[in-house]
């Protein structure tokens, strides 16, 4: 295991993230919800995303993306919702700013970030649009194919603050690529 770690380090590549470092990209994939009084209504997504590099490991996040998910049609979400579609199609959008710390490890860039931002749930399956305000717990992993170009994981777990209650669980597990400049 040692002699692993020790191969790792001394034959690995540098990562490169440096201060006021642009990265630029989208991404998608699998989006879970959880809703009031349904089960887990699965479906996917896509975002994208800006980050910028306050320092070589603080990293100013923006994010903005939205998943298309399908719903039992018994949830009803909006204010007098008795008469909603019997669709199963259900929205959610968010758009959200934080802070992110880069784990730089070589050629693999693990971070974590907390967001904060807002959420808005529309379509048939309600009877009108929802707002929300909110946070995202976020953890990913990039790797860095060239000095320009970067793909990854990207976890996400949304938390609908003023909606809690109607939406208690939303995740997002993406894909993503992105590209880099300023360094």
């Amino acid at each position: 295991m040692g002699a692993a770690i020790a191969a790792i380090v001394v034959c690995g590549r540098e990562a490169r993230a440096f201060e006021r470092q642009h990265h630029l990209g989208l991404s998608g994939g699998l989006s879970l919800l959880k809703a009031e009084n349904a089960s887990l209504a699965p479906g996917g997504g896509g975002a994208i995303h800006y980050t910028y590099g306050l320092s070589d490991s603080l990293n100013l996040l923006a994010e903005g993306g939205t998943s298309v998910l399908g719903i039992s049609p018994n949830v009803h979400s909006g204010p007098g919702s008795q008469g909603a579609s019997d669709s199963r199609t259900l929205f959610v959008s968010s758009a959200a700013i934080g802070l992110g710390y880069s784990f730089d490890v070589l050629q693999w860039v693990p971070y974590v970030g907390v967001l904060a931002g807002g959420y808005l749930v529309y379509g048939p399956a309600t009877d009108g649009a929802v707002g929300a305000a909110g946070a995202q717990a976020a953890l990913g992993v990039d790797y860095q194919i060239s000095r320009s170009f970067a793909v990854g994981l990207a976890l996400r777990q949304h938390f609908m603050l003023t909606k809690i209650t109607t939406f208690p669980s939303y995740t997002t597990a993406f894909l993503r690529a992105e590209y880099i400049w300023g360094w």
